[in-house]
């Protein structure tokens, strides 16, 4: 029996990847153009730890995302640690324990990586860069306009000017299946349909609300579509109101950032659980993945919401933004010019060794030119 070979160095666990030149540079870019977007609208930065107390990252809002959340033994105080799985759990507990004294409304923002268990049905990473703000004490459709608006500025500000906003209610279908008292196996089977699109299995499995549950499944689309076949169902109230709720959010949408691209399905329970109010899914055109997702929660008991970017299923939507030039400094070259290249944009390398050929040693490091007595010497005519 032989040995099996030994693992190359540079194998990494499913799910995780290097991010290299020039790409780690692209993401860290893009990420402090999105930050600089939210900061320029009062969000306040907030970086929580990788790691908590188990007990305490997984409460509250944090147990939906439990069963992802990798776990360790911490040597120093023998407590089980969890590592994050997503960072709005961390944004609540700062906002009602850190924060709790500031005046609300309270704008925070966040940046930085969160590791999963299991990858997705929508993402094969395990590990996720998130980029999101979360607006913490309103509870109106105001607040909710302001998360999308700012999105697709903080979007556009990185070049993705095409982007659609998916706006769903979680809570309404199991208001009108609990009102409909649907006995536990039919139920399932009408959930299950629902998520499908099956209206077939919709209408066998309904009962008496096959009608209304396969007009909202035909109706998701455009806005004016959806809200107005939620306007013209026999809702029961529960469902009624937070019918309501998603048409003065459209509204306020609208009104906010008119020429947005919306679309309403009225029966996605596309969300995390402890979501409770208007949720949205973030996409590009010709991409099957989510570029952010949010949605409106309770914050202990305060009202919030919030939405976080996928950084890199952002990245491969959007273009890679321009390089910086890479200009090779040779041994002599004059201090001040180099700073004044650095000044304008410029990444300089600076030579460590005299070279009698400081055009083959800019090429051999993957430089664009090197800086002769007048000014950088282009290997190659630059771009105009």
């Amino acid at each position: 029996m032989h040995d099996p070979l030994p693992a190359s160095p540079a194998l990494l666990p499913a799910g995780f990847d290097d991010k290299l030149p020039p790409a780690a540079e692209a993401e860290a870019r893009s990420v402090a153009t999105l930050l600089e977007v939210f900061a320029t609208h009062g969000y306040q930065r907030v970086e929580p730890p990788m790691a908590e107390f188990a007990d305490t990252l997984l409460s509250g809002s944090g147990q939906a995302v439990a069963e992802q959340c990798f776990r360790v033994l911490d040597p120093e105080s023998r407590r089980m640690l969890a590592l994050r799985a997503d960072i709005t759990p961390q944004i609540a507990r700062i906002a009602t324990t850190r924060l709790a004294a500031m005046p609300r409304p309270l704008r925070l923002s966040y940046a930085g990586p969160c590791l999963r268990v299991a990858a997705t049905p929508m993402a094969a990473e395990r590990q996720v860069d998130q980029v999101g703000i979360e607006l913490i004490g309103p509870d109106s459709p105001r607040a909710d306009a302001e998360m999308v608006a700012l999105a697709a500025e903080a979007l556009a500000a990185i070049g993705l000017t095409r982007v659609s906003f998916d706006l769903t209610m979680p809570r309404l279908v199991p208001a009108l299946l609990d009102d409909a008292a649907l006995p536990g196996p039919a139920r399932a089977q009408v959930e299950r349909a629902l998520d499908r699109k099956d209206v077939a299995q919709v209408r066998a499995h309904a009962g008496a609300m096959a009608p209304v549950l396969e007009a909202l499944l035909l109706s998701a689309g455009r806005p004016a579509r959806a809200l107005a076949a939620l306007a013209a169902a026999a809702l029961p109230p529960k469902a009624a109101a937070l019918a309501a709720r998603l048409a003065e959010t459209v509204a306020a949408i609208n009104a906010r950032s008119p020429g947005l691209t919306l679309t309403v399905d009225p029966v996605e329970e596309r969300g995390f659980p402890y979501h409770t109010g208007a949720c949205v899914a973030v996409f590009a055109p010709g991409r099957h993945e989510e570029l952010g997702r949010g949605g409106r929660y309770l914050c202990g008991g305060e009202a919030a919401t919030g939405l976080t970017l996928y950084a890199d299923a952002v990245l491969r939507a959007a273009s890679a933004p321009p390089r910086r030039t890479r200009i090779f400094l040779p041994l002599e070259a004059p201090p001040d010019l180099a700073q004044a290249l650095r000044d304008a944009g410029h990444a300089t390398v600076q030579g460590l060794e005299a070279t009698a050929d400081p055009g083959g040693e800019a090429a051999r490091l993957g430089c664009d030119a090197w800086l002769g007595p007048t000014g950088p010497v282009f290997l190659s005519q630059p771009e105009t």
